[in-house]
């Protein structure tokens, strides 16, 4: 834990945001799901009335990002245009189709003493949510928060400050337009680090922190946090092509686990193939993917079949590169893949391309990642595609939480006892 003396003023301010937030949270959890969809539906009007407001204030902070020399792949996670406010807006109101998780019955049993005992769904409470890049976590973490009916503090990054605080504003003025505690959403205004450790020790107020971002700002949190933490860490994806795969199948999957969005956490980072079938599979997918843009970094037995692929150096297996970069390694069947992936994966989406069910289902059964997949792009590991409605992230912990976070992940439990006047012997 590191004893780096604090700013008195900031720690104040942050513990003053975070009382408020738990105050919040006390009103919110028993509001009906009624009137949090009515403030998630006011939220997502908000966005798209505000669409000029928030474009213009996005045009500062990626002005301010190209000027610091920010590269493409970072550029397009901090970039909002009128689509992007839109699948913001629609984001929110798949939310509000989305089931109440709180009440839900979880177990019901009656015991022999007459007890009636259930376990229920309830909201975690305070959420610290801790980011960067990205201004439209803002709008999907509150959104999924609220209707869970947990409060939220945000502490997004410097890079995406202006952004954020106009979708925080809208947010917060739909809470007050429909009855809701407007501190249930707050925007922490410092973005120096400092602030997030006075943010992950506020024990009293705060329940949970969900970092999301960089595999910097991943450690940084869990280093200082003393309120529990889901972490949201690095996505090192691979795709193994086992032997007798379909070339065609193969080659989709990795253009566009690679090539679709390449800055994303679900994105392909390293392609395996299988060494006894490597001379068919492996040329057409490399040529595929160098057409569209694709650096391949291949190990020695790569570069005899794909001569213009560069060497690969250690560093690069378990890399995340967040760009149009990828490695590649001829393996030595599926255990050879499996051995990779045991070591290198960061927990977060692995598959497979194969027509060998048994491989399949090894595959499913022996990969330790939050998402393992057959024969279906990486980039499927997403809760808007799970049918989650947008996410709050993707969790590579394994408490309390693992892989991509929707409402069900931001409740806990609690046991409901009714008697009547048992007392035990």
């Amino acid at each position: 834990m590191s004893t780096v003396a604090q700013d008195p003023t900031l720690e104040r301010e942050v513990a003053e945001v975070c009382s408020r937030a738990r105050i919040a949270a006390r009103a919110l959890a028993p509001r009906p799901q009624q009137a949090k969809d009515a403030a998630l539906a006011a939220v997502a009007r908000g966005l798209r009335a505000a669409t000029s407001t928030l474009l213009a204030a996005n045009e500062v902070d990626l002005e301010a990002a190209r000027a610091r020399g920010t590269t493409g792949a970072m550029l397009d996670r901090l970039a909002l245009d009128a689509s992007r406010v839109d699948a913001m807006a629609r984001g929110v109101e798949e939310i509000v189709a989305l089931a109440d998780p709180v009440g839900n019955v979880l177990s019901e049993i009656t015991r022999p003493n007459g007890l009636r005992v259930r376990r229920v769904r309830v909201p975690i409470g305070v959420i610290a949510m801790v980011y960067e890049a990205r201004p439209n976590v803002t709008a999907d973490a509150s959104a999924l928060c609220l209707k869970a009916g947990n409060a939220v503090v945000l502490r997004g990054g410097s890079e995406a400050a202006r952004s954020n605080a106009a979708i925080a504003a809208i947010i917060q003025h739909a809470l007050v337009e429909t009855g809701l505690p407007p501190d249930a959403v707050q925007l922490l205004a410092s973005t120096d680090r400092d602030a997030i450790r006075s943010l992950v020790v506020q024990t009293e107020t705060v329940d949970l922190v969900i970092p999301r971002g960089g595999e910097a700002l991943i450690r940084f949190v869990t280093e200082h946090a003393r309120v529990p933490v889901v972490q949201h860490y690095k996505g090192v994806c691979h795709l193994f092509v086992d032997a007798g795969a379909d070339i065609a199948m193969a080659t989709s999957l990795a253009e566009n686990g690679k090539l679709q969005r390449p800055g994303v956490c679900n994105s392909l980072e390293c392609l395996l193939v299988d060494s006894s079938d490597s001379a068919r599979l492996l040329p057409p997918i490399a040529k595929a993917l160098a057409d569209g843009g694709c650096e391949l970094r291949g190990c020695p037995r790569t570069r005899e079949l794909v001569p213009y692929a560069k060497p690969a150096a250690e560093s690069d297996w378990g890399h995340e590169f967040l760009d149009r970069i990828l490695a590649v390694r001829v393996v030595d069947g599926l255990e050879g893949a499996l051995a990779h992936v045991a070591r290198f994966g960061s927990g977060h989406t692995e598959a497979i391309c194969t027509a060998n069910e048994l491989h399949a289902e090894r595959w499913r059964r022996e990969v330790d990642a939050a998402c393992v997949t057959v024969n279906a792009s990486t980039r499927f590991h997403d809760g808007g595609e799970f049918g989650l409605g947008a996410e709050i992230g993707i969790a590579t912990s394994r408490l309390h939480w693992r892989g991509a976070m929707g409402l069900e992940s931001l409740t806990t439990m609690k046991w409901l006892v009714d008697g009547s006047g048992q007392i035990r012997a």
